[in-house]
């Protein structure tokens, strides 16, 4: 039975893993269409990008399994193609988004390296839950505060809350990491919460209309 249980489990983080592969996608491709990025946090888009980037490498430097966290470099990845669009068409590509640019590789580079020692990340982690919590409430907050959805994809947030859901077993059968279910948990509330919203605009512009 447990044996079981351990296989749907790497089944599940494949699935995970192929799902965080279009994550951003149709927030991306939104966000191209419209040439705005008026309802995104930038702020909270960093607060993500703070929180992945220390997970993956807690994970990292843990040796954890690959398949129990490898959708964070994939998503890492596809925000920094986010962040990239937000800050063109938001008109803030300048001299501090480049500092910041080098700053955020160069602490990556120490704690993947374990230049920075590991016990750092093993602090940091627990704080993660809290920073990518504020991410969402920011994105959400936007949201509320412009009454508009028009450049949000609920289609991203609806993958992230799935995955999101889907990830709390297989870190309960992979490691039972209490620091990482507890992030999970809120994150698939604060995801669906964003997806419910977005919704919610989109129809009440639409009747408005």
């Amino acid at each position: 039975m447990e044996l079981n249980l351990k296989r749907l489990a790497d089944i599940l983080s494949v699935f995970i893993i192929a799902m965080c592969f279009i994550l951003k996608v149709p927030q991306i491709f939104k966000l191209i269409s419209v040439k705005s990025a008026k309802q995104i946090s930038i702020l909270g888009l960093s607060l993500e990008l703070t929180s992945y980037t220390i997970v993956a490498s807690y994970n990292y430097v843990n040796r954890y399994s690959l398949l129990s966290y490898f959708e964070y470099p994939v998503i890492l990845i596809q925000d920094y193609i986010l962040m990239y669009l937000i800050l063109t068409y938001s008109r803030k590509m300048n001299i501090w988004s480049l500092f910041f640019t080098i700053v955020y590789i160069t602490m990556s580079i120490c704690f993947l390296s374990e230049i920075i020692p590991k016990i750092v990340l093993t602090f940091l982690t627990p704080m993660c839950t809290p920073i990518s919590a504020s991410s969402k409430i920011m994105q959400l907050v936007a949201i509320i505060r412009a009454k508009n959805a028009d450049s949000i994809s609920p289609l991203t947030w609806f993958i992230s809350a799935l995955s999101n859901l889907i990830r709390v077993f297989t870190i309960w059968m992979d490691s039972v990491d209490i620091l990482l279910l507890g992030n999970f948990i809120i994150s698939v509330l604060l995801s669906s919460s964003i997806m419910f919203s977005s919704l919610y605009y989109k129809y009440y512009n639409v009747k408005q209309d």
